[in-house]
């Protein structure tokens, strides 16, 4: 909460990081990838800064999109199919 980042980001870094943060908003960052504790004190920031730089963008805003006019046709023909081998599973009826 105290740290200089723009409010979008402590945002951002709050939604995507939140397992990670204390309830009283501290960040805890585990580093045992080495032997002595100066480097995976190092470790730690390197990855402190990663996850700040992943979050430091805005994502992109999707654009929506429709399915071509042939994706529609062969989803529906494939449905329909589905249906008739569907319709197929009933009851066997005998001609008594």
């Amino acid at each position: 909460e105290a740290s200089a980042l723009p409010t979008a980001v402590k945002t951002r870094f709050r939604h995507r990081f939140g397992s990670r943060l204390t309830k009283d908003g501290d960040l805890i960052i585990e580093a045992k990838d080495h032997r002595s504790q100066a480097l995976n004190r190092e470790a730690a920031r390197k990855r402190l800064a990663d996850m700040v730089r992943g979050v430091a963008k805005p994502p992109k805003r999707r654009i929506a999109t429709k399915p071509t006019k042939g994706a529609v046709r062969r989803r529906l023909k494939a449905k329909k199919v589905r249906s008739e081998v569907k319709s197929l599973r009933g009851k066997v009826q005998s001609d008594d």
